[in-house]
């Protein structure tokens, strides 16, 4: 049985498939890394965020992702972080 991620509920994606496209290694349609990354972003709980993509891959892709993200809350949860973790904590995003 193929495990399904919960903030995927409206998609036929599986928890593999979705991470090869975080990856970067798979698209499915219009479904690629950067609209992984702002689904994980807008729907997933926070340790989940950081633990799929990791402070400096959110922090890289941020820029991108940015302005597709609809919640301000996660907008501005993630702008402080790409400001305090490189500058209070570098060693998480070498």
């Amino acid at each position: 049985m193929r495990k399904r991620l919960p903030f995927i509920w409206d998609y036929d994606i599986d928890e593999e498939q979705f991470l090869s496209m975080l990856a970067g290694n798979l698209t499915l349609g219009r479904l690629d890394r950067d609209w992984a990354a702002v689904r994980l972003i807008e729907y997933a709980q926070y340790s989940e965020i950081v633990s799929f993509l990791g402070f400096k891959g959110l922090i890289e892709g941020w820029p991108l992702w940015r302005q597709r993200v609809r919640s301000q809350s996660r907008r501005r949860g993630i702008d402080f972080l790409a400001v305090w973790i490189p500058e209070r904590h570098p060693e998480l995003v070498a």
